[in-house]
């Protein structure tokens, strides 16, 4: 029989004191591999896992530092590729598979958000011994993705939006572009920054259509029951700061706005600055004093 320190001297050697890799594959929708990070101190408060937006992936510009940030004031934290962004396992940056970014569709980005929830639980569960909360946090399309997930899955234990839509119906062409949209079976978006015209085929489109109910992100937000978070650049071209207005009032909640902020809070891609922009640090900081009010 172990005596009490013989015992805690193998529940040292059984729990480590942190779980920690980068660039592990998970299988997404349709069983197309894509990769992970996932950082979890043995003490962590909760676990985080963070959901990039629309023409992201994991390893953009600050996402790195806003990890390491999370983990120093004593949070875990997961970042992933969703699986058809147009990344491969061999290339994670910019978009080298342009026709797995064509066939992404928000049933996939859902599906891939439910699969890596499920693997952080488990971690959590066999290696950690652990029952610490989840939480998330999306950025831009993340943040919207994110809402429809947490109304959905109890294992979210509160939620925090940077940036996200409110609304996905309104990002689709409508008239006449819809029809050639439709009778061409798929429509280019340049990347500013890469030139690249990455396609986006007509079955993005009919995934919305055939999930509309699913994918409402207002019924989702009046139905959110747990702590939600919502912060917005006033400056943001991209995601109007009004769909930010548009979820406090859905959920009764306070918009935090970042006074002169753009969609990315100050950050770029690449960032070669060991620094977070001081927008970006601003909504790490109001991010964290959220989850540390939280008690659970």
């Amino acid at each position: 029989m172990f005596s009490v320190k013989a015992n805690f001297r193998y529940l040292q050697a059984k729990i480590p004191l942190m779980i920690d890799f980068k660039d592990k594959i998970y299988e997404g929708a349709e069983r197309r591999p894509s990769l992970w990070d996932c950082r979890i101190p043995v003490d962590a408060k909760g676990v985080i896992i963070f959901i990039h937006g629309y023409k992201g992936y994991k390893d953009w510009g600050c996402w790195q530092l806003v990890e390491d940030k999370f983990v120093q004031n004593g949070y875990g934290f997961v970042k992933y590729n969703i699986s058809h962004n147009g990344g491969t396992v061999k290339q994670k940056i910019d978009f080298p598979d342009p026709d797995a970014f064509g066939k992404n569709c928000y049933s996939y980005e859902v599906f891939d958000l439910e699969k890596i929830i499920t693997e952080t639980k488990r971690i959590l569960h066999d290696e950690l011994n652990s029952s610490i909360p989840i939480y998330l946090i999306g950025h831009s399309r993340g943040g919207g993705v994110a809402i429809l997930e947490a109304a959905v899955n109890q294992q979210v234990a509160a939620l925090v939006s940077w940036a996200g839509i409110s609304d996905i119906a309104c990002r689709f062409p409508e008239g006449e572009e819809l029809e050639f949209w439709q009778q061409d079976g798929v429509r280019y978006v340049e990347n500013a920054r890469t030139k690249q015209n990455l396609p986006h085929y007509f079955s993005f489109y009919e995934d919305f259509i055939n999930n509309q109910d699913r994918f409402d992100i207002e019924k989702a937000a009046r139905s959110l029951t747990i702590p939600f978070l919502q912060i917005h650049g006033d400056m943001d071209s991209a995601v109007s700061v009004h769909e930010g207005q548009e979820l406090s009032t859905w959920t009764n909640t306070t918009l935090e706005i970042i006074k002169g902020a753009d969609h990315t809070f100050g950050s770029a891609h690449p960032w070669s600055d060991s620094d977070l922009p001081e927008d970006l640090e601003e909504v790490c900081q109001r991010t964290i004093s959220f989850f540390n009010k939280l008690t659970f």
